[in-house]
């Protein structure tokens, strides 16, 4: 009897066709819920480690957070090797007892920068902080992330402490701009923003410049709208303009050669020094237009592996 109600009131070869129309866009919005379930999932694990840090310190040894970064260090870093083929590729490049201040390009999703920041914690015991946009800590349940993981609003000030202090630190000078708008050509999108240079002069560090490889075709954001998006990020300093993907395709993280303090260079020349060095990354080892079908295809076939060989 459901039977027969079923054939008659549903047509199912209509609702297949139009299932299998829908599923590309389905998936294409969807995908990016997994990076923020992940995030949802970080925040979990540390409420966990801060609850019963008594005896997880007894456990490890160690004060909780550290032992709650490694532990979720570990996850991402297992997700991005299984999903995207994560690979990093200059790591020698980063000093290791040296205050650094890292540059990047920044992609709808900074992805990349968590695998490197897991990386870092696995492979040298190291955090990187993070300059963050102010929008991010007042996502709900992002605060524990934002103190565990030493992600801070970032003035002038505030940053070059941190270096002195002997630590790392990494500026996306585009930011959440560079995030909305950039595009598949994968041009720098810093206006102004002299912020990073000033902190690099002021603390004497070395800058070290990095880039993903097909950042852009792993998430997007829509480019239809284009000036409602501006306008309301005008006003807001919010990014509402929709992100989608999520593609599982091939990203490498190229890291530059260190470029080292020079007495005399003032914020502009610095920034320029630093925005050549990473365009020339980015020009090295971007195709561009970039292709999120070519960027699949190179999970199969890579060809940064044998330029690396």
């Amino acid at each position: 009897m459901i039977k027969n109600i079923l054939v008659n009131f549903i047509d199912v070869d209509f609702t297949l066709w139009l299932s299998w129309v829908l599923m590309p866009l389905l998936i294409t919005f969807l995908l990016p819920i997994i990076i923020l379930l992940l995030l949802y999932m970080t925040a979990a694990i540390f409420y966990i480690y801060k609850l019963h840090r008594g005896r997880l310190q007894e456990a490890y040894g160690r004060d909780w957070k550290s032992a709650a970064r490694s532990v979720v260090a570990a996850i991402w870093d297992v997700h991005g090797y299984i999903y995207y083929g994560y690979e990093v590729v200059g790591m020698e490049n980063i000093p290791i007892d040296e205050p650094v201040l890292f540059v990047y390009y920044h992609g709808a999703v900074p992805i990349d920068l968590y695998y490197l920041i897991a990386k870092m914690v696995l492979l040298r015991s190291k955090i990187i902080h993070t300059v963050a946009d102010n929008f991010l800590f007042k996502v709900p349940g992002f605060a524990i992330i934002c103190d565990v993981m030493k992600l801070i609003p970032g003035t002038v000030q505030t940053c070059s402490q941190i270096l002195q202090e002997g630590n790392m630190l990494a500026i996306a000078p585009g930011g959440v701009y560079e995030a909305q708008f950039g595009d598949s050509y994968y041009k720098l999108m810093w206006k102004n923003r002299m912020g990073f240079a000033k902190v690099a002069v002021e603390s004497k560090v070395k800058v070290i410049p990095f880039f993903t490889r097909n950042l852009r075709e792993a998430f997007r954001t829509v480019s239809w709208g284009r000036r409602l998006w501006l306008r309301i990020y005008a006003l807001t300093r919010f990014p509402f303009a929709p992100i989608y993907g999520g593609f599982p395709v091939k990203l490498v993280t190229y890291i530059g050669k260190p470029i080292d303090y020079q007495e005399g260079l003032n914020p502009d020349q610095v920034k320029l020094k630093v925005a050549e060095a990473l365009e020339e990354l980015i020009n090295q080892h971007q195709s561009v237009p970039g292709s999120i079908t070519r960027a699949l295809l190179e999970r199969v076939y890579n060809p940064t592996r044998h330029k690396k060989d």
